[in-house]
């Protein structure tokens, strides 16, 4: 697996390119320190995986994405970035990114990631969950009903209440209810941890 990693130069940045090209089948081709910086990558070195850390000046959010996508169609990008926050994890998945993972996460949790990227899942880490809510789910999954689990994958997908109320022809209100509804019996507090949940659990496919 190729990696293009874009991120501020630093030790940090140095270190996980040195780490990564340790691994067995993985090539790290670059170590950028902007999207700009895109542009001096060899046209001939094409990523299978981009990580992106969104703690960078020229970031921009989907825009950022969308010019990755579109420079390299087949890359699989993930956010590492210390970046922990609802807005910023919900951003990520809004515009599209494969896979969420924070530097403060371990070595294993880079495995089970960089696992997940090669398979062509999604992969967000668990640290953005309560309790690891999002591999021991405190009720068995058959205890959602069938219309939670539908408000679950859109939450995952990162659709807004009312994006999904339209989408399932729904009032906001009814929606709200079954998000506090499902989020109550998956004992998690927030969007990000029934992102985090979603995924883990295969709610949400490419």
């Amino acid at each position: 697996m190729k990696i293009l990693i874009i991120d501020a130069e630093s030790l940090m940045r140095d270190g996980l390119a040195a780490l990564l090209g340790l691994r067995e089948n993985i090539e790290v081709i670059g170590a950028v320190d902007g999207v700009a910086a895109v542009a001096q990558v060899s046209g001939s070195a094409v990523p299978d995986l981009v990580l992106l850390e969104t703690l960078i000046p020229d970031y921009e959010g989907r825009r950022t994405i969308a010019s990755l996508r579109e420079r390299w169609p087949e890359a699989r990008i993930m956010i590492l970035t210390f970046r922990r926050d609802e807005l910023s994890v919900r951003g990520a998945l809004r515009a599209g990114v494969d896979g969420y993972l924070l530097k403060s996460d371990t070595r294993v949790e880079l495995a089970h990631a960089l696992h997940a990227m090669r398979e062509g899942k999604r992969y967000i880490t668990p640290s953005v969950s309560e309790r690891g809510a999002a591999r021991a789910p405190p009720v068995p999954l058959d205890a959602l009903s069938d219309r939670e689990r539908l408000v679950m994958t859109r939450i995952a997908q990162g659709r807004r209440t009312r994006e999904i109320a339209t989408e399932l022809s729904l009032s906001m209100k009814t929606i709200e209810k079954y998000r506090g509804n499902l989020m109550r019996k998956l004992g998690l507090k927030t969007a990000a941890a029934v992102a985090a949940f979603a995924i883990a659990n295969g709610y949400v496919e490419l």
